[in-house]
């Protein structure tokens, strides 16, 4: 059998029970003096205990959404560089395609002309995006008596 405080594991009864109880300390002014304050330390303990649970949980509402914001930043970023490599391929093949099977449509003083229909695609895929974005949630973040344009 092992004991644990007092009691004796496996031993039952009132003996028991009595084993267990602890003395009741004295209150107020019947309370002997250099007992140390009881009072006083459970006062501390549920400070530190405050103080613990501010901290996790201000550790859990600032470093929850900031790991949230990186990963919203870091897809972002991905996703904006792939479709700028894959916009930029996309025009340089519109440009080949323009200059290499048109045969001679754009030889000679016309040979500036297929650069300037792949810069205007681009403009028009660039002014698509900007206007997708605008109608997107961007557009729903403005006051409801506010319009786009307006003072």
């Amino acid at each position: 059998m092992t004991q644990v405080g007092r009691r004796v594991r496996g031993q039952d009864g009132p003996a028991a029970r009595d084993a267990d109880r602890e003395e009741p300390r004295p209150v107020g002014p019947f309370r002997r003096r250099g007992a140390g304050a009881p009072g006083i330390a459970n006062v501390r303990r549920s400070g530190g205990d405050a103080l613990q649970l501010v901290l996790e949980y201000m550790k859990q509402e600032t470093l929850g959404p900031l790991k949230g914001l990186g990963r919203f930043l870091v897809f972002g970023i991905a996703g904006s560089i792939a479709l700028c490599a894959g916009l930029a391929t996309l025009l340089i093949a519109l440009l080949r395609g323009l200059q290499e099977t048109t045969g001679t449509t754009f030889a000679g003083n016309w040979n500036w002309a297929p650069y300037l229909i792949v810069a205007f695609t681009a403009l028009i895929v660039l002014g698509l995006a900007a206007w997708r974005i605008g109608k997107g949630p961007a557009a729903r973040r403005l006051p409801e008596g506010r319009k786009e344009g307006t003072h």
